[in-house]
């Protein structure tokens, strides 16, 4: 099984930014916590991080025939893209979309995903963890184990 790990934008900044929100674990220390876990799992797994819209959905396309699963956590995205969720049902891969803060407690405009409607879950407000579920959620439903 091959899982893509999918970072929106400004996750680059995980550790550095808004602290309070998203915690200090940084993206780098989260990839390589999933790549243990994709071990332990037995599961190949890459990571792509991008700031725009279009080089996620270019990535979301390049996915077919090569991953079982995506992970994706869309940042600001999640509220917004149209064209990422039109990608997302598109691509006809199971996408779990994943955010650190818990984004049903945060402001009104946070709220809402229009992306959350075409994937397979959502798992939110658990730091980290959130991508950690993810990938074992992942894997699980992959292989059936539910």
């Amino acid at each position: 099984m091959r899982v893509l790990v999918m970072h929106g934008p400004n996750l680059n900044l995980l550790g550095q930014r808004e602290r309070d929100i998203y915690g200090e674990t940084t993206l780098e220390e989260i990839n390589q916590r999933l790549t243990l876990l994709a071990r332990q799992y037995g599961v190949e797994i890459d990571f792509f991080q991008s700031n725009h819209e279009g080089d996620l959905i270019d990535k979301l396309h390049q996915a077919r025939g090569h991953f079982e699963a995506v992970i994706l956590n869309p940042g600001a995205l999640t509220h917004y893209s149209l064209a990422l969720r039109d990608a997302i049902a598109a691509v006809n891969i199971p996408v779990i979309e994943v955010h650190l803060s818990n984004i049903h407690a945060r402001e009104k405009f946070r709220q809402r995903s229009v992306t959350a409607p075409v994937c397979v879950g959502q798992i939110s407000g658990l730091g980290p963890y959130s991508y950690y579920l993810a990938l074992r959620a992942a894997v699980e439903l992959f292989s059936g184990e539910q």
